[in-house]
């Protein structure tokens, strides 16, 4: 049954404490009244006239009241330093973090996003419409403005096998009046769009009106503009300066990512510069980013130094990171700051290394205990219960040994694969994983047909033992690499056990684990614990011979995913993106 959701409404009209509140604001504004803080001696990044100007901003009510000479209640000097509007992540999907929205968010905010737009087709494809309801919920009372899409995906292509089956136009219909939900979520589905698929088209139909998120690597010529036209609004899988421009060309906004297994900030936007491109239908996005990444080089401020230091100008970073997501999302009374705009913005001291000094959300200023505010009881417990296997054993991942096999190569840096006919290691007609060659191995998850795929993995390199995932785009099947059977069967059998999360093994032992229990994604610790034990987990992965250049669980959880060329595993096996059929056995 789908929630009623409350309608939103101001505390005002004519008897309310709306008005009040209004009268108060512009009081402030004149200076008639004192404002509730103060920001001193800044400068101000004005986002419309694109300068920095000397002055005091003045906070009533959470909103900004006014920029120029103010007193306040409370006073901060910020003397010698910037100020600028809160960071937007314009698409992220938050269970890539691992952490439930409240944890994610009261990481981020500390490096200086706040609002993101959120879209949770992870959860929906494990759990369907209660887990959109989840996300919804869970970031209903946040130090972050959540705003979500609603996945258009699901699942990512017909060949896929998730918990929750097909989502539908009808089904996504009803949440559309949800004040948060702002459109339709990444269309990984851009062959369909391509193609006139009909149940693709309703569903782009259906949110005519809205934002509508797009996802089409690779594609070039008349299918950009084809994708254009049908109504998708923006890009976010450019791997190249080049299919950057072409599709900024084309009309699509462009959201420049730098998450953990895709970095593309440097090649777009040394390409955009060169290029002298104009940079208003640019902004920022993380899309899968893990915590311990994060926790080093940032959250969208990472975006912006990086930008920065391959000549984007210093204004237009910041503009990347904040107004331009704010107009693109129409994300009203957002994204400057400037009188009547929320109180959300981050002082810093030098603005090409873009570290916070101080944030300040809806005119609070961050803090542990202002974080520690906020709260979250998860009430739906069946997302605690999602992992479901049917019988395995080592025979369910024996690999024939051919004269040449299929085999999938990892791209450094990237979520790109390539497909290749090479001969694999091995003896009697079977393949046997060496450090050149991985098992890839994907294990149905969801109880619904117990299947398993295999292939050979070049570029991954472990040696030793498996690491193992329920964390598994876009279905989030089981995927595990590893160099021999037992250690692999071992990593799976625990990640049953525990109902889901990352797991090492070795020796036909558990080396490591982390519990992912919200859907298989999602711990329900708090995030610096998550980040802590992830860290702890690269380093252990990185020791057993794991690449650089390659993310020994960010990138393997992208390599069932069906959407992204060219080649890629499922528990069905493999399957060629480029001409969307599996290959023959």
């Amino acid at each position: 049954m789908i929630k009623k959701w409350k309608v939103y409404q101001s505390d005002g009209g004519i008897e309310g404490g709306g008005t009040a509140m209004r009268k108060r604001r512009i009081q402030v504004a004149k200076g008639e009244t004192p404002a509730d803080l103060v920001l001193k001696n800044a400068k101000v990044l004005n986002v419309f006239t694109e300068e920095f100007i000397d002055g005091d901003v003045a906070v009533a009510d959470g909103v900004i009241a006014g920029v120029g000479s103010y007193e306040g209640v409370r006073e901060i000097d910020c003397t010698g330093k910037y100020i600028v509007p809160g960071f937007i992540d314009a698409h992220v999907h938050i269970e890539s973090s691992m952490v439930t929205p409240l944890e994610f968010a009261r990481f981020i905010v500390r490096k200086g996003t706040t609002a993101i737009v959120a879209d949770p087709h992870e959860i929906v494809n494990v759990c369907g419409m209660s887990g959109l309801e989840y996300i919804l919920d869970a970031s209903e009372r946040s130090p972050v403005d959540t705003y979500v899409m609603i996945p258009s995906s699901v699942p990512a292509t017909d060949v896929d096998i998730n918990g929750a089956g097909k989502i539908l136009a009808e089904d996504m219909l009803p949440y559309k009046r949800h004040p948060r939900i702002l459109g339709l979520g990444e269309m990984m589905r851009f062959v369909d769009v391509l193609n006139g698929h009909e149940e693709t088209l309703r569903k782009l139909d259906a949110f005519e009106d809205m934002a509508i998120d797009g996802h089409a690597p690779g594609i070039q010529g008349k299918e950009v503009q084809a994708y254009r036209v049908s109504g998708v609004m923006d890009e976010h899988e450019c791997a190249t300066a080049e299919e950057g421009l072409e599709k900024l060309r084309a009309g699509l906004k462009i959201l420049v990512r730098e998450g953990s297994g895709a970095r593309n900030v440097e090649t777009l936007m040394k390409g955009f510069a060169e290029a002298g491109v104009s940079l208003g239908n640019c902004m920022f996005c993380t899309d899968d980013k893990h915590l311990e990444d994060i926790e080093k080089e940032g959250h969208i401020n990472a975006c912006i130094r990086k930008a920065v230091a391959v000549g984007t100008p210093i204004i237009q970073a910041y503009k990347m990171a904040s107004w331009y997501a704010a107009v693109a999302y129409r994300l009203k009374d957002m994204g400057a700051v400037a009188a009547g705009y929320a109180a959300d913005m981050v002082v810093l001291e030098d603005l090409e290394k873009a570290e916070p000094d101080l944030v300040i959300k809806g005119g609070n200023v961050v803090t542990d205990k202002w974080l520690e505010s906020f709260t979250y009881e998860l009430q739906n417990k069946s997302l605690l219960e999602t992992v479901k296997i049917r019988d395995l054993s080592l025979k369910s991942l024996y690999l024939e040994k051919k004269e040449k096999n299929d085999v999938l190569e990892l791209v450094p840096h990237q979520l790109l694969t390539r497909h290749l006919k090479e001969e694999i290691p091995g003896k009697e007609g079977v393949f046997q994983p060496d450090g050149k060659y991985s098992k890839l191995v994907v294990v149905e998850r969801h109880g619904r047909n117990g299947k398993v795929g295999v292939c050979p993995m070049k570029g991954y390199g472990i040696r030793g033992g498996a690491v193992a995932t329920t964390v598994s785009h876009d279905s989030h099947n089981i995927i595990a690499a590893g160099d021999n059977d037992e250690d692999i069967l071992c990593a799976v059998r625990e990640l049953e056990k525990m109902q889901g999360g990352y797991v090492i093994t070795s020796g036909g032992k558990i080396v490591d684990e982390l519990p992912l229990t919200l859907g298989g994604l999602m711990s329900v610790e708090p995030a610096k614990v998550v980040q802590e034990k992830t860290s702890k987990m690269v380093e252990k992965a990185r020791a057993m011979g794991i690449s650089e250049g390659v993310d020994p669980f960010t990138t393997l959880s992208f390599m069932a995913l069906t959407v992204i060329p060219e080649i890629r595993l499922t528990e069905a096996g493999m399957f060629d993106v480029n001409k969307m059929c599996f290959l023959e056995a």
